[in-house]
């Protein structure tokens, strides 16, 4: 069986890297945050919170770039809240928004309004018309329950889309074979990604591309550029404006690491296309 750097035209011991950006649409700091990481930094390519306040905006700053859909169903922060987009009472917590757990999400959440939630989200960035290149869940919150995960795969299946998986995680751990499952249906997803959601990833993304694996690894940032708003809506955002910084003032060290472990950076259409081949 070809590995997937094989699939996608490389040597089989080959080091890929995508640097993915998370949370675009979260803020008016994060859309041009996270731009800038695609375009003039080394990020090659981001996830759009379809729900979040900020979303509708930045589908209006795409230019083609490579956007995946960052499948939204809690809201994390204590006093900026956003909410489904379609009728989904199991989907709201009490103060009118997403719940900020995700214990809270797979305790109350009914599965079929999950379904219909998440595609909507899809079909709503596609009206958009983001070319969607990926699905990423956001915080994690439909990969690792199985109900959800069915959701998942279904619609990675239904869009012809790759996916990320974490694989820090094993299926012992998950209780069921996620990784296994997802294969199983034909779908591609990145053999590495590192299930780490602390804020500020300068250590982490220096220390992932010094240690690479043969195959492709993700290694995903939340860059914003420095503004009132976003350090009004959590204190971790001085960890999300040095995510800007690594990826955007200091993108020719980030991309000297990905040089010295003789790596290529890639982003999540090269899987797709190789998927849908």
């Amino acid at each position: 069986m070809s590995t997937l750097a094989e699939r996608l035209g490389y040597a089989p011991d080959a080091k890929l890297v995508i640097i993915s950006c998370d949370d675009l649409g979260s803020s008016h700091a994060a859309n041009v945050g996270v731009y800038a990481a695609l375009r003039e930094g080394a990020a090659s390519c981001a996830s759009l919170m379809v729900p979040a306040p900020w979303a509708h905006h930045a589908a209006a700053m795409y230019r083609g770039d490579d956007l995946g859909v960052h499948l939204t169903l809690n809201a994390e922060h204590p006093l900026y809240q956003w909410g489904p987009i379609t009728h989904a009472p199991s989907l709201l917590s009490g103060g009118g928004g997403f719940p900020s757990s995700i214990d809270d999400l797979w305790e109350h959440a009914d599965a079929e309004e999950v379904r219909r939630e998440c595609r909507a989200q899809i079909e709503r960035a596609i009206v958009w018309g983001v070319d969607v290149t990926h699905l990423a869940p956001h915080l994690s919150a439909i990969t690792l329950r199985p109900e959800f995960f069915d959701v998942y795969l279904d619609l990675a299946v239904e869009f012809r889309l790759p996916i990320r998986l974490p694989s820090t995680v094993t299926a012992d751990r998950a209780g069921f074979p996620f990784r296994s499952l997802a294969a199983e249906e034909g779908i591609v997803f990145p053999d590495h990604f590192n299930h780490d959601w602390r804020p500020g990833s300068r250590d982490r993304v220096f220390e992932a591309l010094a240690s690479l694996k043969p195959g492709v690894t993700e290694i995903h940032v939340q860059p914003v550029i420095d503004t009132p708003e976003v350090r009004a809506i959590s204190d971790d955002a001085e960890g999300w404006i040095d995510d800007y910084r690594l990826v955007v003032d200091n993108a020719a060290d980030v991309r000297a690491a990905i040089s010295t472990a003789g790596a290529s950076l890639i982003g999540y259409r090269a899987l797709r296309t190789a998927m849908r081949s």
